[in-house]
């Protein structure tokens, strides 16, 4: 029934048949997360240095109805500069695939498709997370869901630096979702290294990472386990510019009435062009940063 809806990359299939390990890569960042070409040199990036530290990269997508694990290169290109592809979280699922149309998965989905397929670890740049202002508009992202109860594990630069930090880390607490810093003992904020929030526990190691998650679910503690890997140092910007950029471009989106998922987007658009596209340099290294350290925590997972 299921490869009606799933289709496996004969090489993933293999790596996951043979207990080798596999890294899950999310399509939202390449349709929608990052302009043409730069998109698509990123993907193939991110992809090539999944597999110079170990494992084997799994791009996620959806492509006329079918959840694919694994894209070729055509696909890959498809998805950075095709028009009709949809943003899918899991409530998007059922009628994008009866639909047999095509669409880019969040982290939501992405994690929803890599359980599936039997993939553990999944990289991506920031998770969505509680909006501000939520307490009046309950915009809450399907990702924090997402992770209270499907098991995957998902190396991040932290919340994105657009949300309350403050309210997504409550929320995760609430769902006992685990939240470490790798090498780090403050929360990172996507963009800067320290959000301010501490972490639940800081591991300094992958092994300390892998043996967590094995711990977690051979006691069937379900649900996602996130490692927040701080952007590289020497790419990371400046507070105060990048806390004024997001008061400006929510200020913006909230005169113009933007919510919901068109939210995110808007207001990282608008960070890049108040940034004078600074920040999206450093999207694309803290997602490099995260891809190696993925990787890492996939081999020493799969070695145990």
């Amino acid at each position: 029934m299921m490869e009606k809806y799933l289709e496996i990359k004969s090489e993933i299939k293999k790596a996951l048949a043979d207990k080798k390990p596999v890294v899950a890569l999310e399509s939202t960042i390449i349709s929608h997360g990052m302009p043409y070409p730069q998109n698509i040199e990123t993907a193939k990036k991110v992809e090539a240095l999944i597999r110079e530290n170990g494992a084997v990269p799994a791009t996620i997508g959806i492509l006329q109805g079918k959840m694919k694990v694994g894209l070729t290169e055509e696909e890959l290109n498809y998805m950075g500069k095709g028009e009709d592809i949809l943003k899918v979280s899991r409530r998007d699922l059922p009628f994008v695939l009866a639909k047999e149309l095509n669409g880019a998965t969040t982290v939501a989905s992405t994690m929803i498709i890599a359980a599936l397929a039997g993939i553990k670890v999944f990289v991506t740049g920031g998770i969505g997370g509680v909006h501000r202002g939520a307490q009046e508009t309950f915009d809450i992202s399907a990702d924090l869901m997402e992770l209270a109860h499907t098991d995957v594990a998902v190396v991040c630069a932290g919340a994105k630096s657009i949300l309350d930090i403050g309210l997504t880390l409550e929320y995760l607490e609430t769902h006992g979702v685990p939240v470490v810093g790798f090498q780090t003992a403050d929360f990172p904020a996507f963009f800067t290294r320290k959000s301010g929030y501490p972490v639940d526990y800081r591991v300094d190691t992958v092994e300390e990472v892998a043996a967590a998650m094995k711990a977690k679910w051979n006691l069937n503690l379900h649900g996602g386990m996130i490692i927040g890997n701080p952007i590289p140092l020497e790419h990371e910007m400046n507070r105060q510019l990048i806390d004024q950029a997001i008061a400006d471009a929510l200020k913006e989106a909230n005169e113009q009435g933007i919510k919901g998922k068109q939210i995110t987007p808007f207001l990282l658009s608008k960070i890049k062009g108040i940034t004078e596209g600074k920040s999206l340099q450093s999207n694309i290294e803290l997602v490099y940063n995260n891809a190696r350290v993925g990787a890492q925590i996939a081999a020493a997972y799969a070695r145990l």
